[in-house]
């Protein structure tokens, strides 16, 4: 099959990802990084919980007394928006809209790059008031989870960005097609561990 063939919508194949034998192994061989992905959160997640709130005698630091929910609350609708918007650049990709998808695209990495100042802007917050990686073990634990995820939103955001301008003038095709696919699914996983991070570090931490 020529993977840069020229389609319309109506010749355009339903689920234009798998529909050749690369897209597939693709997905595959990306669905098996995942699972190594999730094992690696679930360590920081436990290493977290095992640390949350330890430090020296006397340490003026708790869950309780720094995170803000209203911000973390901001930080995750930027992040869940963000989601919505790539399934309907997905949506656009499997009815051969090269254009919206891109569109949409561009509004997911917008509020993807929202997402990423507000979290640089918190670390700042924290540092500046004396709470650092080596402050305490909360201090590296709680750095170490929630900067490997920002660290993942970098990558994504990378990822859809080189993807836009490499293909802004070639279109959709089956071979740049699982490409993007891949991208958005990449964006949802870091979507879900983000809402698992707002829900056990800031929700529980501030509610106990």
């Amino acid at each position: 099959m020529d993977l840069n063939k020229k389609f319309t919508p109506q010749s355009w194949p339903a689920h234009p990802e798998n529909s050749t034998l690369e897209g597939k192994n693709k997905t595959l061989g990306f669905w098996i990084f995942l699972g190594g992905e999730t094992v690696l959160f679930a360590t920081l997640f436990a290493t977290f919980l095992a640390l949350k709130n330890k430090g020296p005698a006397g340490m003026e630091f708790s869950t309780q007394s720094l995170f803000e929910l209203p911000l973390a609350f901001i930080m995750t609708m930027l992040l869940l928006t963000s989601s919505l918007t790539s399934v309907y650049a997905m949506y656009h990709m499997k009815n051969y809209n090269f254009k919206a998808m891109q569109a949409w695209l561009i509004v997911t990495v917008l509020l993807g790059l929202g997402f990423l100042g507000l979290e640089i802007y918190e670390f700042y917050h924290y540092v500046h008031l004396g709470f650092t990686f080596t402050q305490s073990a909360f201090g590296s634990s709680f750095y170490t989870l929630v900067g490997t995820h920002g660290l993942h939103v970098i990558v994504g955001l990378a990822w859809f960005i080189l993807l836009m301008l490499r293909n802004s003038k070639r279109g959709l095709n089956l071979y740049n097609a699982p490409k993007y696919y891949l991208a958005s699914l990449y964006w949802h996983f870091i979507d879900v561990v983000w809402v698992f991070i707002f829900t056990v570090v800031y929700l529980m931490g501030v509610l106990g």
